[in-house]
């Protein structure tokens, strides 16, 4: 069959069918343009700082492949310790806030006040960012063996430090994460919350359901991955918590971002400088499992939240 000019010409030719393509992939790309710079700045900002963690993390002094940076933080020892720490504070500081926070939110999506929950969501954003110095001072002024509050417990017969509790030890340093921690998850879990439809609790009440069997069947099972989530969530700002517990306790509790300051501060055998990188490997690792677990859990239930 031989192409005329004007067939070669029409929308049907070989000019318009990449005219068309052309037109298509523009459509498909342009929706990605606008991500652009907030993919640039992830790439500077986490990208290139991972890959040279990860880079150093396996080398030596003078630049060779090695496995000893590895081997010195999971052979036991002080390292070894950090981690498990870190990750026994990091549990309990996102069990203990996840629920009580849980609740809180959900006891303030109960309001029918808008002005009051505006209050509220931006205390609990003040609050979620609030910690470093000042929120160690803030606790070792209240709660410290002088403290004001421990003054009033003692005349309550009640003082903590009397039991044998102590703001300088693991418990100590728990409480003062939950300060921040509570806020973070009313911040994270109240979308979901408020995607709790009405219509649903309506639906169930007239088909004779209780208030106990619509939790139990309608919306616990609903909110319980946003919830495990957003838990996930406090988990890696527990384990990542760096100054609060350095200003409070001056780095007597063996935790590995304490540990990774220490290095950099040159406290260090030497020729082990890289250890630290290989600290901050196992870091990233770990939260790097705590964030692909949120993302699993949210997009388990977005469909039923959707508002």
């Amino acid at each position: 069959m031989t192409t005329t000019p004007d067939t070669a010409n029409s929308p049907r030719g070989v000019g318009g069918r990449s005219l068309t393509a052309r037109a298509a992939l523009w459509r498909h790309t342009r929706t990605f343009v606008p991500v652009l710079p907030f993919l640039a700045y992830v790439a500077l900002g986490l990208g290139v700082p991972t890959y040279i963690i990860a880079n150093l993390a396996f080398r030596t002094r003078d630049g060779h492949l090695t496995m000893h940076n590895l081997s010195v933080i999971t052979s036991g020892g002080q390292y070894l310790l950090g981690f498990e720490t870190s990750i026994k504070l990091a549990f309990v500081t996102a069990l203990i806030p996840g629920v009580v926070g849980t609740l809180i939110a959900y006891a303030i999506a109960q309001s029918e006040h808008e002005s009051f929950k505006r209050v509220i969501a931006a205390a609990a954003g003040v609050f979620a960012n609030f910690g470093g110095v000042n929120l160690a001072f803030m606790f070792v002024a209240a709660l410290g063996p002088a403290g004001i509050a421990s003054g009033w417990l003692a005349h309550l017969h009640l003082n903590p430090w009397s039991h044998g509790w102590s703001l300088y030890k693991f418990s100590g340093v728990a409480v003062v994460y939950m300060y921040f921690q509570v806020p973070l998850m009313v911040l994270v879990i109240t979308p979901a919350l408020n995607g709790l439809r009405p219509q649903w609790r309506e639906a169930a009440a007239n088909l004779g359901a209780s208030k106990w069997q619509f939790w139990r069947y309608v919306g616990l099972p609903v909110l319980m991955p946003p919830v495990l989530g957003s838990m996930f969530l406090l988990f890696g700002s527990g384990f990542s918590a760096y100054a609060t517990t350095e200003a409070l306790t001056g780095g007597t509790i063996a935790l590995t971002p304490i540990q990774i300051g220490s290095i950099l501060q040159g406290n260090v055998i030497s020729g082990q400088e890289n250890v630290g990188y290989a600290l901050g490997l196992g870091m990233i690792v770990i939260l790097l499992v705590s964030v692909i677990a949120y993302a699993l859990l949210q997009r388990r239930t977005s469909r039923w939240l959707r508002p």
